[in-house]
C-alpha cells in the first residue's frame, strides 16, 4: 500500500528539486566547492549574532508578537527610509519565518485553486513550487537570452494574462538570471495590473546586489499607496543569515490583521532572540552589505572573462544578483553533468533544469564567496570543460 496515494494531490505532486538533490550527492564529498546554492561562504557578522545571543541570555524564549517585535518593524522603517525614500511605516512591515515563508504567505493571500499566477522564467524553483501547492497554476513568460544577456518582452506578460489570472510574480533583479528591470519595465508591468485588477508579488530581495547603480529599480520608486502589491524579502542575503530563517513583508496596513491570522495559524512567530539580531543587522549593516556588493562585482568580472575565454560557455555578466547563469557547448543533459561536474571537477553547480521553462541548457553558479575560492571553481570547470 502506498500512503502517498491517499494524500491531497497538490503535497503529492509538489516537484524534488534539482538544486537539492545535486547539493545532497555532493555534500558528503572531499574537497568539493560548493557553489550551488544562493548564499555565501562568511558566517554571520558578530555584530549580529552578539545582540541574538543578548536576547538569548536575556531569556527572550516564550511566545511574542505575531507581526514582529515593535523595535524590529521600527528599524524596516528606518532601512527603508534610508534606501527606498520616505513614507515607510512600522504597520507596514510584517516579519516571517524565512523569505520563503514571506512567499507562501503572499501566494496564500492573492490565488489558489483555479487561479493563475504569472512569474518569470527561468525562476528559483520555489515560486512556481509555493503556488501549485496553494492549488493555483503557475504560468511561467520566459525571459529572452540574447547576445546582449538577459531581457524581458513585457508584451509577454499581456498576452499570459487569462480571466483566471490573480497574480504577477516579479523577482527583479532575479535568481537565477541576474536579469534586472528598468524603471521603465517596472511602470508597464504595474500598468498592466492596474488595469487588470491583479496583485503584484514583489520578489526584491536582491536589490542591493545590483551592478549598474546603489541599487536596483524598485516598485516602490512608482507605486501609490493603493497600489495591490505585496513585497517579499529575506535577511539571509544581504547580511549572510540564510541560516537564521528570518524575512519579513511589505504591505498596506489594512492587510495587517489578516497577514496576523496567517502567520498565527503557519508558525505563530519567529523567536523573539532572533528577530534582535535582525535589528542589528538592519540598523548596523548597511557596511557590510555594501562590501558584499563590491567582491560579488569584482568576482562576477574575473569569472566571466575566465569562463569566456574557453570560447565554449555561453553567458553575460549578470546586471544584479550573484549568480552567473551560463551554459557550455556541447552539453544537453545539465541534470546529470552537474552530477559529473561534482564526482569529475569538485564543482558543485545548480542544473539549469530545476529552474524550469528556459533554463534547461544553463548552470546555476553562486559568485557569492571569497576570490580565491571562486578562481579554483573557474580552473577546474575550464579543465573540465576542456576534457569534453
Amino acid at each position: 500500500m502506498s500512503l502517498i496515494e491517499h494524500v491531497r494531490r497538490e503535497a503529492a505532486d509538489a516537484p524534488e528539486s534539482g538544486i537539492v538533490a545535486v547539493m545532497n550527492h555532493g555534500r558528503r564529498q572531499q574537497g568539493v566547492l560548493p557553489l550551488w546554492a544562493g548564499e555565501g561562504d562568511l558566517p554571520t557578522p558578530d555584530f549580529i549574532r552578539d545582540a541574538a545571543a543578548r536576547g538569548l541570555a536575556d531569556g527572550e524564549t516564550f511566545y511574542t508578537w505575531q507581526a514582529g517585535i515593535p523595535e524590529l518593524r521600527e528599524a524596516l522603517a528606518r532601512y527603508h527610509a534610508r534606501h527606498f525614500g520616505a513614507g515607510h511605516q512600522p504597520e507596514n512591515f510584517y516579519v516571517t519565518n524565512s523569505g520563503m515563508h514571506a512567499i507562501q504567505l503572499a501566494v496564500q493571500m492573492t490565488a489558489g485553486v483555479g487561479d493563475e499566477v504569472v512569474y518569470l522564467s527561468p525562476a528559483w524553483p520555489n515560486f512556481a513550487g509555493a503556488m501549485g501547492i496553494a492549488g493555483a497554476t503557475p504560468v511561467p513568460v520566459l525571459l529572452d537570452f540574447t547576445d546582449n544577456g538577459w531581457s524581458l518582452d513585457v508584451e509577454k506578460i499581456a498576452t499570459a494574462i487569462t480571466p483566471r489570472t490573480r497574480a504577477l510574480f516579479i523577482n527583479t533583479p532575479s535568481n537565477p538570471t541576474g536579469w534586472a528591470a528598468d524603471e521603465a519595465a517596472l511602470r508597464d508591468i504595474l500598468g498592466m495590473a492596474r488595469h487588470h485588477g491583479l496583485w503584484i508579488i514583489a520578489d526584491e530581495i536582491y536589490a542591493h546586489f545590483y551592478y549598474g547603480g546603489r541599487r536596483a529599480p524598485s516598485f516602490m520608486d512608482i507605486m501609490e499607496p493603493e497600489d495591490r502589491i505585496i513585497f517579499v524579502n529575506s535577511f539571509s542575503k544581504n547580511w549572510a543569515m540564510t541560516g537564521w530563517r528570518i524575512g519579513w513583508i511589505t504591505v498596506h496596513p489594512s492587510l495587517g490583521t489578516m497577514i496576523e491570522n496567517l502567520i498565527q495559524y503557519s508558525t505563530s512567530g519567529v523567536p523573539q532572540f532572533l528577530q534582535r539580531g535582525a535589528v542589528a543587522a538592519l540598523d548596523q549593516g548597511d557596511a557590510f552589505i555594501r562590501s558584499q556588493v563590491e567582491q560579488a562585482r569584482h568576482v562576477r568580472d574575473r569569472l566571466c572573462a575566465r569562463l569566456a575565454a574557453t570560447g565554449r560557455v555561453r553567458l553575460s555578466p549578470p546586471q544584479g544578483a550573484f549568480y552567473l547563469f551560463f551554459g557550455i557547448d556541447g552539453v544537453k543533459d545539465t541534470f546529470q553533468a552537474a552530477f559529473d561536474i561534482v564526482d569529475q571537477a569538485r564543482v558543485g553547480l545548480a542544473p539549469g533544469t530545476a529552474f524550469g521553462q528556459g533554463g534547461e541548457a544553463c548552470f546555476r553558479l553562486c559568485f557569492a564567496r571569497r576570490p580565491d575560492q571562486v578562481e579554483e571553481a573557474a580552473d577546474r570547470l575550464v579543465g573540465w570543460i576542456e576534457n569534453l
